[in-house]
């Protein structure tokens, strides 16, 4: 009804809506935009320290490279780093940070010039 061109899906640490919302999507002529909005926890993703916390980043597959490292970065937040949340560090970011466009989320974001920086 508005008309938008494209539209974006950001779960929370997650990409389980991700291919119905692709089919929706294209069946209704827009274009889908994968993303996630992952936990990133300030050491690393498999340490269990008590009130280590975490901030948000919000991820968007911008090609296919984008959306297979999206797949793995919520992958390893699931099985090395979940401890209350499926967490992601920096260095695991850097390792799969191809085809993503990084951006700050919600108001517990980190601010994005310090993670556009770090990705290079």
């Amino acid at each position: 009804e508005l008309k938008f061109p494209a539209m974006a899906l950001t779960d929370h640490g997650v990409l389980y809506g991700a291919i119905e919302f692709y089919q929706s999507a294209m069946k209704a002529g827009i274009k889908p935009i994968i993303g996630c909005e992952v936990y990133v926890t300030p050491g690393s993703h498999k340490d269990r320290k008590e009130g280590q916390g975490y901030n948000h980043l919000l991820l968007l597959a911008e090609t296919q490279e984008g959306y297979r490292n999206l797949v793995k970065l919520t992958t390893r937040a699931h099985l090395d780093g979940f401890y209350y949340k499926p967490r992601i560090d920096h260095a695991l970011l850097e390792q799969h940070k191809e085809g993503l466009i990084v951006t700050s989320a919600c108001i517990a974001g980190e601010m994005c010039f310090g993670s556009l920086q770090l990705l290079g």
